[in-house]
């Protein structure tokens, strides 16, 4: 009797050390897993502080851009009003051309 509670016993505790074993095996993975995860991350963040000095170094140009833009708009509104005004001028004159 007392042997077979003895292999009970020792097939227990046999269990729970390979349980406990298994579980160091997962941390240790896990780990390793969250050791891979913190180097992207750490290169992730050097590549967006990159980009962004790269943004702001670019900034001025993009400034310059906006800036012509808003000046060819003005500039495309007054030619607009300027053919208007011509195509105005252009009538009244074939209407006195016709007098």
């Amino acid at each position: 009797m007392f042997d077979k509670m003895s292999v009970f016993l020792q097939g227990e505790l046999t269990a729970t050390c390979e349980d406990y074993k298994l579980l160091e095996n997962m941390n240790k993975l896990t780990s390793l897993k969250y050791m891979e995860m913190k180097d992207i991350s750490i290169n992730i963040s050097r590549n967006l502080q990159d980009l962004n000095q790269k943004y702001a170094s670019l900034q001025p140009y993009l400034d310059q851009i906006n800036q012509i833009e808003e000046q060819v708009t003005a500039l495309e509104q007054a030619a607009y009003k300027l053919d208007t005004y011509s195509k105005k001028l252009e009538a009244k004159f074939k209407k006195l051309e016709k007098r």
